[in-house]
């Protein structure tokens, strides 16, 4: 499910960045018995702080690709000392943390209201600014120049794979019309040029705004957030200790797809429906915490609309002993 911008943040219940799914998620960290924690998504840093709250034993580690993320975590340092460090850097660059022997990992793939509520940084159609979308403003290229040099093939991903866009061949096609026009170099402008793409009878049929799903798709593209996701998931399952819990949580179809279908590989299961090994053919690491995603209930959904989308899932990493009894018990039933 997508939301809007206008959705997703200025809700009146809403004043700033709210954790989303918080609750759930200290219960399947079980951060109230101490120990070694890794946020991989520190933004407004709502999870990070509740973590340290629970327990005075608890240290976490964060980290965030945004620069502006690093100073929101100064105050965090000051507060809790040694028992919190920031890093700057993307989650797929897990490997290269001193840190080791998790006790608990989580990674919150939505966006923050800071980077949402930020102009200039580009990510919303409702403010009109230059068309950035970069996690990292200082790496990489921003929406706009992708927009005017990527290759039809690469655009195609970006609309219909990414932004699951179901008119993506209009999007396209018009994105390419729109080249060296100035209309791509703005987030207004796009966000119109998508619409004219569409049509008035399209647009008016829409529950969200006709952009959104485009916007998610360049997004996607520009930070290569999928690749990160795999990345980052296979590096952080190998940082857990025996015991240990990795929780995601994801806000689209796409992020929830790749996270279920590491979990249940993990656990030994079929990762999707034409996945016809059989059991000696697969290997048990990992306990999902739930078969079913964790989603917000009504009262939280109310004081927090951006958590509609929302879905967590878990997983215990297992010692080969338990592993290898799990795995016998699949082969018996």
């Amino acid at each position: 499910m997508l939301l809007s911008v206008e959705e997703t943040h200025n809700s009146p219940h809403d004043p700033g960045h709210v954790p989303v799914l918080l609750e759930a998620t200290m219960d399947y960290l079980c951060p109230e018995n101490g120990g070694l924690f890794l946020d991989g998504t520190f933004g407004g840093g709502g999870h990070t702080r509740a973590l340290l709250e629970k327990n005075p034993n608890v240290l976490v580690i964060a980290i965030d690709q945004d620069p502006e993320a690093a100073e929101r975590a100064k105050p965090f340092k000051e507060t809790y000392g040694k028992r919190f460090e920031f890093y700057g850097m993307n989650f797929s660059q897990i490997d290269s943390l001193k840190e080791k022997e998790f006790d608990g990992i989580l990674f919150d793939y939505g966006l923050s209201s800071f980077q949402l509520d930020q102009a200039e940084r580009g990510f919303s159609f409702r403010l009109d600014a230059p068309l950035d979308m970069r996690m990292n403003n200082q790496a990489g290229i921003t929406a706009s120049e992708f927009l005017e040099t990527a290759s039809r093939e690469e655009l195609i991903r970006a609309i219909r794979e990414y932004g699951e866009e179901p008119a993506w061949r209009r999007v396209v096609e018009a994105i390419i019309d729109a080249r060296g026009s100035g209309l791509l170099s703005r987030t207004h402008s796009f966000a119109q040029v998508i619409e004219k793409a569409l049509g008035s009878a399209v647009c008016n049929r829409l529950k969200i705004n006709p952009a959104t799903r485009s916007f998610q798709g360049v997004r996607i593209a520009i930070n290569k957030e999928l690749e990160s996701i795999t990345e980052g998931l296979e590096s952080a399952f190998e940082r857990l200790k025996v015991g240990g819990v990795l929780v995601a949580i994801s806000f689209h179809s796409l992020e929830d797809r790749i996270v279920k279908r590491f979990f249940r590989r993990l656990a030994g299961r079929p990762e999707h429906r034409k996945d016809s090994r059989v059991i000696e053919e697969r290997t048990v690491l990992g306990k999902m915490i739930s078969t079913k995603a964790v989603k917000a209930d009504e009262t939280e959904i109310s004081e927090n609309p951006r958590s509609r989308s929302a879905r967590m899932r878990g997983i215990q990493k297992l010692g080969a002993e338990m592993g290898l009894g799990i795995a016998k018990e699949g082969s018996q039933s």
